[in-house]
């Protein structure tokens, strides 16, 4: 690793610091220490925007550059006008504060990031007579102030939108898996990419298409302009050249039958579109067939899904939906490793098969399980 190396923190979601923390060492980032919901880890610029080409299973990326006490806000307004603010903005810029406040003192992050704003916008007045203004929703700076106890960090946003916007699906469906969680759990599955991969109630196709570009080795961030683009020192020509290595090195088609099917014309109009915008449609079989009736290629394999919850089903619909999804198992799948994704503990017992794995995942604010079983061929003997 060349150049100044530097602290980050990669923020993520509960249940996949682990699985960050092994994606993040494979890029390059050394001394790395996975903590709750986040992995801290150091590297240098080329690490920082490598990460953001390459990184499936990060929400997001700061760089802290301030921790101090804060325990008020006339403490809070003296640390942030310690700092030299002419080498992150100039008076013309716009910026935004993300704030977090845990176990303090206050109980207001909106008020937290106000103050913050007054004292960084005050010292340029002071200073050139100009200041900085508020852009919430695009602005030339994102910064985030983590508040726990009386302890303060305030980091820049490396990355502005989250990570998991990779530009090909749009908001619709029915519950939609978020493209982070989806990869984490491709990652979690520990599938080989060389055989087969089915999601028989793909809905919007999230889990699939996530797979297949990580079977074609397409880095996810190729499509879209990142937070620190707009920093005071970007290498633009160092970024240029990393995307275009990133683009040299990805597959022109999967090693592997990727299938998705669903029961819902719907559902599976909106993720052959999704595939599309992501590049992979021509890796991937698209089927509307009911899970019942799906028949996998040959094993072995890897089926991953995401099955309804039942937040919307009577609770002998959904018991029976999950009975029906066990027998589907056992009859269709002998020699694939499955994996269910559900936050249903009380349905997922009429699956009626023993667990090899239970991760435990949020989608959203829903605790889930990851469930692992493994469908032997014949006898297990």
């Amino acid at each position: 690793m060349t150049g100044k190396k530097f602290r980050l923190i990669a923020k993520t979601l509960s249940g996949l610091e682990e699985t960050l923390a092994e994606e993040l060492t494979s890029l390059g980032a050394q001394d790395v220490w996975p903590s709750s919901r986040a992995v801290e880890f150091s590297g240098d610029t080329t690490l920082l925007y490598k990460v953001h080409l390459w990184c499936r299973t990060a929400t997001r990326i700061l760089k802290p550059i301030a921790t101090f006490n804060a325990a008020d806000s006339d403490e809070l307004y003296r640390a942030v006008g310690r700092i030299d603010w002419s080498q992150y903005l100039e008076a013309e810029s716009t910026l935004a504060i993300d704030a977090v406040v845990i176990d303090s003192g206050f109980d207001n992050s909106m008020f937290v990031s106000q103050r913050a704003k007054d004292a960084i916008v005050d010292q340029f007045r002071a200073r050139t007579g100009r200041r900085p203004s508020v852009d919430t929703a695009d602005p030339d700076l994102r910064l985030n102030l983590h508040i726990h106890g009386p302890k303060a960090t305030l980091s820049l946003d490396a990355s502005g939108e989250p990570l998991g916007r990779r530009g090909y699906r749009t908001e619709g469906g029915k519950a939609p898996l978020g493209e982070v969680l989806a990869a984490g759990i491709v990652r979690l599955t520990e599938w080989d990419m060389a055989s087969p991969l089915i999601d028989p109630m793909c809905g919007s196709g999230t889990i699939i298409i996530e797979a297949a570009m990580m079977a074609r080795n397409l880095a996810p961030g190729l499509r879209r302009r990142f937070g620190f683009m707009r920093w005071k020192g970007y290498d633009a020509a160092l970024f240029k050249r990393l995307h275009q290595e990133a683009i040299a090195v990805g597959r022109p088609k999967a090693p592997c039958e990727i299938i998705g099917s669903d029961i819902d014309r719907k559902a599976l109009a909106e993720a052959k579109g999704n595939a599309e915008r992501a590049g992979v449609a021509a890796d991937i079989r698209f089927e509307q067939k009911s899970f019942e009736n799906q028949i996998p290629p040959q094993p072995p394999g890897a089926m991953v899904t995401n099955p309804p919850y039942g937040e919307r089903m009577a609770m002998a619909d959904i018991n029976a939906f999950y009975a029906g999804l066990g027998d589907a198992l056992k009859r269709n799948y002998q020699g694939y490793a499955a994996f269910i994704l559900t936050g249903n503990p009380d349905a997922a017992r009429h699956i009626g098969l023993r667990t090899s794995q239970r991760i435990k995942l949020f989608n959203g604010p829903i605790e889930c399980r990851l469930l692992r079983f493994e469908l032997y061929q014949g006898s297990r003997k």
